[in-house]
């Protein structure tokens, strides 16, 4: 029988475009009153105390307005999420701080007002054909995951189901969620940001297009399929519509669980390998990216755990509804700058980025250096001589130790050492979520613990014909 709900739950959401502007804008006009207050009396003192003070409201103005979009839920907490991603090149530290809370904010919407939505895209008959958890085994921003079993055959499945109206709303959210920055004083206005904005909007519709997500869940499904390395759920379209997309439950162990913790160094490296040789797949041959690292979409599953036929452990990929399609003009540059890297061809990876509207060709000729070497050592484990590498990075076989590195670090201090933040703005969306997810690859193989060198991997899809010869610079470890 079904279980019965979390009482850790939530009875329904804020849907009504009215209701949730309203809350927005009494929130908004809350923050952006207290603020006047404190800009009309903040002039007492030294600078240095004023900026205190001033670090202070802003610190209090965005938890306020994260408790919120907390409290909304649906498309408000996502955009709120997405900000706290991207928000460092627009918004203060405090308010990304902040927003980085909302990550944590994972209150299920109850059971009955699950099962109404299930009744309505799936209806009676096909739902009496389920055996439905009624507890979540995930909640997050714009919907929740709930277990069921096939009662004639036994097939375990997933139901994700999206909260009630939060399709609707992600056009009058986004606005009501601009609005209140602006009130808050929290976000000076701008081409750049009103270009972000216009990108959450469509990656927002995109989010909640389930039928998108189902077709692209099965576009790789198919891609994957003769890939011993890797396991994606198969959807079941007689339990899917607009607002469901069932699949297979797909058993595994979370990254960064004991079990996996506690399997061998080479099984952990051949994990990292699978995971890293996958991003070059959809950079290099699909011009596909799933652009959603976060852990909770991979599961890993233990050879010999699912049958005799299971003779590889596997990553199991979950939710594609954060797959990005990326063109030529922006993939051309992006594997220039790579292969330039590789080459040592500091120019090339210059002339990739301006190509990309992250660097400009008007900067001091140091500053595009400095930037160009930053963008070159965040391929370090791709590219780099172990002889150059820190001590700590590189094992006794000349293998890199991608935990050990602290690579995101290294790099981040380089970047701040610099004069490079006097000059460089928003980038490009694109290669934002294209960073997202280097970044996200990079920490997955970190918590694996694997200790392996990429440019072997690397070489493979620069020089597919195998026309470029081996360097002497470049060394791999076995």
């Amino acid at each position: 029988m079904a279980k019965k709900g979390s009482d850790n739950s939530v009875s329904r959401i804020k849907t009504g475009s009215f209701e949730r502007r309203l809350s927005l804008t009494r929130a908004g006009l809350f923050a952006g009153t207290r603020m006047a207050s404190h800009m009309a009396t903040n002039w007492l003192g030294g600078k240095e105390r004023r900026e205190q003070r001033h670090k202070a409201m802003l610190s209090t103005q965005a938890r306020f307005l994260v408790g919120e979009l907390g409290q909304l839920k649906g498309s408000v907490v996502k955009i709120g999420q997405v900000m706290a991603l991207y928000g460092e090149h627009f918004l203060p530290d405090e308010v990304t701080e902040a927003l980085h809370t909302l990550e944590d904010q994972t209150t299920a919407l109850a059971w009955p007002a699950i099962e109404r939505v299930l009744q309505s895209e799936l209806g009676s008959e096909r739902l009496a054909q389920l055996d439905i958890e009624r507890q979540p085994i995930g909640a997050a921003s714009l919907g929740q995951v709930h277990r069921a079993r096939r009662l004639n055959d036994g097939l375990e499945l997933v139901l994700k189901v999206q909260y009630p109206g939060v399709g609707d709303a992600v056009d009058s959210d986004l606005n009501a969620v601009a609005k209140l920055l602006k009130m808050a004083r929290l976000v000076n206005f701008g081409p750049e940001f009103d270009d972000w904005l216009e990108e959450v909007r469509v990656m927002m519709h995109r989010e909640v297009d389930y039928r998108l997500e189902a077709r692209t869940t099965e576009r790789f499904r198919q891609m994957l399929l003769d890939d011993p390395r890797f396991i994606v759920p198969r959807v079941l379209p007689e339990y899917s519509s607009a607002q469901v997309i069932a699949s297979t439950y797909e058993r595994g162990h979370s990254v960064n669980s004991p079990t996996v913790a506690g399997m061998s160094l080479e099984r952990r490296s051949e994990l990292g390998k699978a995971a890293l040789e996958l991003f070059f797949r959809e950079l290099f041959d699909w011009g596909e990216i799933q652009t959603d690292p976060n852990f909770g979409n991979y599961r890993i599953r233990l050879a010999g755990e699912s049958g005799a036929e299971a003779e590889h452990d596997r990553i199991v990929l979950l939710d594609f509804g954060a797959v990005q399609r990326y063109n030529d003009d922006f993939l051309r540059p992006v594997i220039q700058m790579i292969r330039a890297s590789y080459e040592n061809d500091l120019a090339a990876v210059i002339d990739g980025g301006v190509q990309l509207r992250f660097m400009s060709r008007d900067w001091p000729t140091e500053v595009l250096e400095t930037f160009g070497r930053v963008c070159m050592s965040v391929l370090e484990p791709l590219i780099g001589d172990p002889s150059e590498w820190p001590p700590v990075a590189v094992n006794s076989a000349g293998q890199y130790r991608w935990k050990q590195s602290d690579l995101p670090s290294r790099v981040a201090r380089q970047a701040a050492r610099s004069a490079i933040n006097r000059y460089f703005r928003v980038p490009p969306k694109e290669f934002v979520f294209l960073n997202r997810k280097l970044i996200g690859v990079y920490t997955f193989i970190a918590v694996l613990q694997a200790e392996f060198n990429g440019e072997p991997m690397l070489k493979r899809y620069l020089y597919p014909e195998n026309t470029k010869p081996d360097t002497s610079a470049s060394v791999s470890g076995p």
